[in-house]
């Protein structure tokens, strides 16, 4: 019940992604540092590298959004997108991947392909697997990184957080890091429980690449605007309290349900600015707890 209740609340926030009218999106165009650029528009943000010898791009929204995006590039560098990466399977990041792969290889940790290939049912929506020129056409287990205009960028699978495919990128001349979604600056996170992930996974994930993250680096995250290394570590933290209250509530003897009754996250009402709500985050982390022991 409690697996049905989630999947019911977060379904109407997919169907108001599915009914968005992308005609009134605008691509946000910022210079983060160095050769890097963050893209805003619908969906995740994507991290752009820039330079005489080609573009890196890093995720790429929804499908309909590929030629604003493509107009957005254009203003950044007329140089072709050679290297496109994506940070997990979700179809808000990866949405964009055939309408770019003219002139991009896509890259991606092996679990990406798998589930894109598979599909999967999310929101209470199918999704229907990838058409073959939207798949990553190189896979890798741990990490890879690509030399390019100077800047090397180098992609990181982290341990299974917000799914089980998740990569960090770092450009690290620009000292710049994009979390994909291992990081929300918009409120609660959605951890795909479904897809591998785990709340406790991805605090985990979170302390494995702190250590590499220079302190002054600038943060690109997975939704919500730029961010530095000291609001990564208050989301950690965060995740981190909120994990142990759930924790303390179920070895009392508590059900979901009480503990949402009780309003046990009120603390963290600013949270719920963004989709998952804290109703909702409760239910996902007591299921993280019960089925992971």
């Amino acid at each position: 019940m409690k697996r049905l209740w989630v999947a019911a609340a977060l379904a109407s926030s997919a169907a108001s992604a599915q009914q968005e009218d992308f005609s009134k999106v605008e691509i946000k165009a910022t210079q983060v540092a160095g050769s890097v650029w963050m893209l805003e528009g619908s969906g995740g943000n994507i991290a752009v590298s820039a330079g005489d010898e080609g573009v890196v791009m890093v995720d790429d929204q929804f499908a309909p959004l590929v030629p604003k995006i493509k107009a957005a590039l254009a203003k950044i560098s007329q140089k072709p997108v050679r290297f496109l990466l994506n940070t997990h399977w979700h179809f808000d990041h990866v949405g964009g991947n055939a309408g770019m792969a003219d002139t991009a290889a896509i890259l991606a940790h092996e679990n990406v392909r798998k589930r894109m290939q598979a599909g999967a049912e999310m929101f209470g929506r199918k999704i229907e697997p990838a058409e073959p020129r939207a798949l990553p056409i190189l896979t890798y287990q741990h990490d890879v990184t690509l030399w390019l205009n100077g800047e090397p960028v180098r992609a990181l699978h982290v341990s299974p957080g917000h799914t089980d495919g998740d990569t960090v990128v770092f450009f690290t001349k620009s000292n710049v890091v994009h979390m994909g979604d291992d990081f929300f600056a918009t409120g609660f996170p959605f951890v795909d429980l479904d897809s591998g992930g785990s709340v406790r996974g991805l605090i985990g994930a979170i302390d494995e690449v702190l250590p590499q993250i220079p302190p002054d680096a600038k943060v690109i995250p997975g939704h919500g605007s730029l961010q530095t290394v000291a609001a990564l570590k208050k989301f950690r933290n965060r995740l981190d309290e909120i994990v142990a209250l759930v924790a303390r509530g179920l070895k009392s003897g508590k059900t979901v349900e009480q503990m949402q009754k009780e309003k046990l996250l009120a603390p963290y009402e600013d949270w719920n600015a963004g989709f998952v709500k804290a109703d909702q985050f409760i239910a996902v982390v007591a299921r993280d707890l019960t089925q992971r022991k």
